[in-house]
């Protein structure tokens, strides 16, 4: 059962850079509340927390605008050609600084982040929290988690940018100069950290719509293995990674991690009614814990887009408006998948990925799921939660570890847990039916599947080349594609190793070619990194009028 999520607004300048100014801002509205008021218990400083969690299920932020961001990567794309200032160009490498939901959802990261340094501050303040009261010490660990979510987004999405970790008040310090996406990391996982000790599992009677130990660690796993992989520096427009010696004390981390998780979540089984059952849920709002770690959560009591969020509609297969008759409603349908990726899957998960009706559409949350009885009163919107984090996920990262600090026989079989959910063939562990399962020699999908020839930023090549670690990177680039495609890890995979261009291009003659405008699009060493927005390069003076490169 889905709650909707109450709050108190707390008054005060909420974005850390927000846009264009006005003394409205100074003002108290009528549901103004003190900062003494609000943090005088527990009860009513969870209200505030609560505000932090609401910035996440905003139209503008998760609900929509952010969809289209992962995107393109090898898989999918934004349906439509021409150019909108919005999330078409986001999707086909055509954006510009002035791109409107570029420019909302950067907004919405610093207000998510300065309301979490609110709380933070204040709740260390209250009697409560130095007397080492588990309540006010959950509040400070769910609010730590949440800015080290969104400072995660900060850093993949635009590098260096402004950080700071003090709640703004008022406009003398509200500008600031880029901080290093290091020093950025760096706090991540020093919030991460600490959360972890303060919250509890989500297998203890926690909602996975909240955040427990068990995201905090799933996501320093995501955080580490972006932290190894290369990345666009935004100074010197360079690619960068981490030395060995560093990157396996990353991939260490990642192990330890998973090792803590392990026992505390599990895959949706076969029994249970597998990969497909465990997506359904979403879309028929059941919350469970089980496989699902985290998940932002939208609820909206009367259909209007605060709160709400469009999964299976803006994303997911169309669907005609067909509710006054009795069904579920209209899907818009904004999203195209490539429709070669129907060849490459040999298990459960292409039926449930993939949609064929009239194109091709991711199918992970659908109107027909979702059901005439389970419609907000607007056709755009949905009340269908987005899984940021589950199990899956953290057995594939665990196995991406184990391989890279040579413990390919811890690897494989967390690999092939994931494999025999779906139904899919087990890799041998002597690699025998690798040629088999991951290039599809003698099918029609053998071409595109051969990934050895794919060059990193580098000029090396790191998969498939020989030896068995490099097939297992292999194969992880094809599960992690099959497993996790279309929920916001995919494109940023290809990024850290740093192969996104060679994965695009290996679609140069997908029979979609015309509407998969990345081919065309996409510059090495640019779009790897989004630019900041008009608003805050004319506005925020410390920047120096100094974009990211290309832009």
């Amino acid at each position: 059962m889905k709650i909707q999520i109450k709050y108190i607004f707390i008054a005060g300048i909420i974005g850390l850079l927000s846009p264009a100014c006005s003394d409205t801002l100074m003002e108290h509205p009528s549901s103004y509340v003190s900062t003494d008021d609000i943090f005088e218990s527990t009860a009513k400083a969870q209200l505030a927390l609560n505000g932090v969690y609401s910035i996440l299920a905003q139209e503008e932020h998760h609900g929509c605008d952010e969809i289209p961001m992962p995107s393109s990567d090898d898989m999918y794309y934004a349906n439509g050609s021409n150019n909108d200032g919005a999330w078409r160009d986001i999707s086909h490498y055509t954006l510009s600084p002035s791109n409107s939901w570029l420019q909302l959802v950067w907004q919405y990261k610093y207000e998510g982040i300065n309301r979490a340094n609110h709380v933070i501050a204040n709740v260390r303040k209250m009697k409560e929290y130095q007397n080492n009261d588990p309540e006010a010490k959950r509040i400070e660990g769910e609010a730590l988690f949440l800015r080290a979510m969104l400072a995660y987004d900060l850093v993949r999405y635009w590098g260096d940018v402004p950080f700071k970790t003090e709640y703004t008040n008022s406009y003398e310090n509200a500008y600031l100069g880029r901080s290093k996406a290091e020093d950025i990391y760096t706090q991540i996982i020093t919030d991460l950290n600490t959360a972890k000790g303060q919250l509890a599992w989500v297998d203890e009677g926690i909602s996975p719509e909240r955040a427990s130990q068990g995201a905090a660690r799933a996501l320093l796993m995501r955080v580490y293995l972006q932290r190894s992989g290369f990345r666009l520096d935004s100074e010197t427009g360079k690619f960068v990674r981490p030395d060995e010696a560093t990157r396996q004390g990353y991939f260490n981390e990642v192990i330890n991690e998973y090792t803590a998780i392990k026992g505390h979540h599990s895959l949706y089984s076969q029994a249970q009614g597998g990969y497909e059952r465990f997506w359904k849920n979403f879309s028929e709002n059941i919350i469970d814990g089980q496989e699902s770690i985290y998940e932002i959560a939208f609820h909206t009591p009367d259909g209007k887009k605060n709160g709400a969020g469009r999964y299976g509609t803006f994303i997911g297969p169309i669907h005609n408006d067909d509710y006054a008759s009795g069904g579920p409603g209209r899907a818009q349908g904004n999203m195209r998948v490539l429709p070669e990726w129907t060849t490459y899957y040999d298990d459960d998960r292409q039926a449930v990925n993939i949609v064929n009706n009239s194109g091709y559409f991711p199918g992970k949350w659908r109107r027909d799921w979702i059901g005439h009885d389970r419609y907000t009163g607007d056709m755009n919107t949905t009340n269908v939660n987005f899984v940021f984090l589950r199990y899956a996920d953290v057995l594939l990262m665990a196995a991406e570890a184990y391989n890279e600090t040579d413990q390919l026989t811890l690897a494989i079989p967390l690999l092939n847990e994931v494999r025999e959910r779906a139904n899919a063939t087990p890799l041998a562990a002597d690699f025998s039916n690798f040629d088999d399962i991951y290039k599809k020699q003698g099918s029609r999908a053998a071409e595109n599947m051969d990934i050895s020839t794919f060059e990193n930023v580098e000029g090396v090549k790191e998969f498939d080349n020989g030896d068995n670690k490099s097939k297992f990177r292999a194969a992880l680039f094809w599960e992690r594609g099959f497993e996790l495609c279309f929920e916001m890890t995919r494109k940023y995979d290809l990024i850290r190793w740093g192969i996104l261009y060679p994965a695009i291009q290996k679609h140069a003659t997908s029979k979609n070619q015309k509407g998969y405008n990345a081919l065309r699009n996409f510059t090495l060493g640019k779009h790897e990194l989004f630019p900041i927005p008009l608003a805050e390069m004319q506005q925020n003076y410390e920047l120096n009028g100094k974009n990211n490169p290309g832009y």
